[in-house]
């Protein structure tokens, strides 16, 4: 279970950086741009991934292109949501997103899903609306940019998930191989971001975005690769380390941003805070 904690540590390091590069005057473009080109060389030495000889156009190109935008786009959605909605939201927000590959499965690929799954899907949604939609005790309603860009992360995350499940199904290359040749895409779109961002928005890159962008990128990996590294090591117990790791992140999220930075939940939130709890419980045990 340690590298559950693990996981969990960095994931919510991540977005705690966010908030504190945000604090520093540093644009979440300029952070989140780093964060590439650190996942690819982490990635090549980390995992060491092999299958350069099989580069050919039979790979999967077009979920890779799809993934390349959608990975900088979905994670500048994120630090917005982290600034307009809080840690505490966007975190239930990323982790319920895993019911986008459920109801693909059960509504695209028709597939079954048991009655208890539907059951921890409708939990969680329902955690997702008063979540999201839940009013801060010192604001009249939400904003479009409260629960805006937390539905973004919600749809984003999912559809993100559904499209490496399907790298993870071809073969011909290994996974990491894969995650290598997204990260490297996903670092060339986030650099024509930051290219029209500075010559054509005429924006100034400041010299620390480079020092919390590196930060970011070391610990969003070290929770990618302390996760897969749980799920070998609990290989036998799966919804061990996807329990672990959901409520870990949506918990320590909650304290993270209650006690570090006075993030302030409505009574309807945090009702559906403990509903985001009860929903991945029900998805893995029952």
């Amino acid at each position: 279970m340690w590298y559950v904690l693990i996981s969990v540590i960095c994931s919510v390091t991540v977005s705690v950086i966010i908030k504190l590069a945000k604090q520093r005057g540093i644009k979440h473009l300029h952070l989140i741009v780093w964060n590439y080109p650190v996942a690819a060389l982490m990635t090549w030495i980390f995992l060491q991934p092999e299958g350069a000889e099989a580069i050919s156009s039979e790979l999967p190109w077009t979920v890779y292109g799809a993934l390349a935008i959608l990975l900088p786009s979905i994670f500048l959605c994120i630090a917005y949501a982290i600034q307009y909605s809080g840690i505490v939201k966007t975190e239930i927000a990323q982790r319920l997103s895993l019911f986008i590959p459920l109801l693909a499965a059960y509504f695209v690929f028709m597939e079954a899903l048991g009655t208890y799954k539907l059951l921890g899907i409708a939990v969680g949604l329902v955690a997702i609306l008063l979540t999201i939609g839940g009013r801060k005790v010192d604001s009249q309603r939400p904003s479009s940019h409260t629960w805006g860009y937390a539905a973004a992360v919600f749809l984003g995350m999912g559809i993100i998930d559904i499209l490496f499940k399907q790298i993870a199904l071809f073969k011909d290359v290994s996974y990491a191989f894969s995650m290598l040749i997204v990260f490297v895409l996903a670092m060339v779109v986030a650099f024509l971001f930051l290219s029209y961002d500075l010559l054509l928005k005429k924006e100034r890159l400041k010299i620390s975005s480079l020092f919390w962008g590196i930060l970011l990128g070391m610990f969003n990996f070290g929770n990618i690769l302390f996760y897969m590294k749980a799920h070998r090591a609990l290989s036998e117990s799966p919804s061990v380390v996807f329990t672990g790791m959901n409520i870990g992140v949506i918990l320590l999220g909650a304290v993270v941003g209650t006690l570090l930075f006075g993030e302030r939940l409505s009574v309807i939130s945090k009702v559906g805070l403990v509903l985001a709890v009860i929903s991945v419980l029900i998805i893995a045990y029952l």
